[in-house]
């Protein structure tokens, strides 16, 4: 068990972590959203995109993580209602973050969002932990197999009320987007989507399927066997996902607005192949020499998420006035008046974002150097 440090992290672990949690915030701050390179934009539907894969290796990353914090305990059974009460108080805290990063600045409850990533997250935590506790992997297999089945099955052939055609191309006729719309009304969803939300209800199941990939992925490699074995095993179910993934995106589309099955697949045989080149490289190889930044990023990642999504927020929502006596956000003045007088749009927006994730990166290393890592 070498690969994991003295205080119980697994290395390569925390540097997929922080490169996750980078590319999150890059592809979610750009200089302006009217200028993207599309591999940071997401697939406007069916098909995917690298930023498509972020969310989705989050969920892997959590999923990694459970057997990591929780096996000691079910070994020394250890499984007392203090565990529970620490799994339902993270799950509640990370939810109600989620809900203050959308209600902040002006805290105006009757158009607030209430799906969300860290929702999603705070759920198919919330989940996939139960599972671990009470199922083996052979038990947490079939679930995660029966979830994405029946999801397949619940999207494909239930009519959707109101819709003549259901239709998995249609933004509107889609059982995930209706239920959305009949629970949380058209005020508490994602507003740039309008009649959906890709952090939804049903949406949610196959998620959590994701986190129980994960799961398993930590599970083998607490396996008392060679690193290489490892590294080998993670490839090969990580080809093979991808594969099948594919296949299965041939009847049911792969998408990441409705994360469907085929998109779970195949998104966590990316974010196999991702672990197993990341433990390859780092815990077998010992190549380490270019990991501290993600390190430094992946040890408060949940600190970094909701920080920088406050800061990102403000400085788009604070108005100043320009040159020509116009009300502008700060973060726009500040990218007209500096990025984009020494590059093309495009240029200058990857810019802004590259700065933005090295501003965070000098704050999170302030944080680091202090030992400081702030956790829920």
């Amino acid at each position: 068990m070498a690969e994991f440090a003295s205080d119980g992290r697994l290395v390569s672990l925390d540097v997929f972590r922080g490169i996750t949690i980078a590319g999150m915030i890059l592809v979610n701050n750009p200089g302006t959203w009217g200028a993207i390179y599309p591999p940071l934009a997401h697939a406007a539907w069916h098909g995917w995109t690298p930023t498509d894969l972020i969310f989705p290796f989050f969920l892997f990353i959590v999923g990694v993580a459970i057997p990591l914090s929780l096996t000691k305990r079910i070994e020394t059974s250890t499984v007392t209602r203090d565990v529970y009460l620490k799994i339902f108080r993270r799950s509640a805290l990370i939810f109600l973050l989620g809900l203050f990063l959308h209600a902040q600045p002006f805290f105006n409850l009757s158009t607030l969002r209430i799906p969300g990533v860290l929702q999603r997250i705070a759920v198919c935590y919330l989940a996939a932990a139960l599972i671990f506790l009470h199922f083996n992997w052979k038990k947490q297999t079939v679930i995660a197999c029966g979830i994405l089945i029946a999801y397949w099955f619940a999207m494909t052939v239930i009519p959707v009320p109101s819709c003549e055609v259901t239709s998995l191309s249609d933004k509107t006729c889609n059982l995930a987007a209706y239920i959305d719309r009949v629970v949380f009304g058209f005020e508490h969803i994602w507003k740039s989507a309008k009649v959906y939300d890709p952090e939804g209800i049903l949406s949610t199941f196959p998620a959590i399927a994701t986190t129980i990939s994960g799961v398993l992925t930590g599970i083998w490699l607490q396996k008392p066997r060679e690193k290489s074995e490892k590294a080998a095993g993670i490839f090969f179910f990580g080809v093979s996902l991808v594969a099948l993934g594919y296949l299965w995106g041939l009847t049911f589309p792969i998408n990441k607005a409705l994360w469907t099955s085929s998109y779970v697949v195949l998104s966590s045989g990316m974010a196999l192949c991702f672990l197993g080149f990341c433990y390859w490289l780092i815990d077998i190889k010992g190549y380490k020499f270019w990991t501290k930044p993600f390190v430094i990023f992946g040890v408060n990642a949940l600190a970094l998420f909701v920080f920088s999504g406050i800061v990102s927020k403000l400085i788009d929502t604070i108005k100043i006035t320009g040159a020509d006596g116009k009300s502008i956000a700060v973060k726009s003045w500040f990218f007209k008046n500096t990025f984009l007088q020494v590059a093309a749009p495009i240029n200058a927006s990857l810019m802004f974002a590259v700065s933005y994730i090295l501003i965070w990166l000098f704050l999170m290393w302030l944080l680091y150097r202090k030992r400081i890592f702030i956790k829920v």
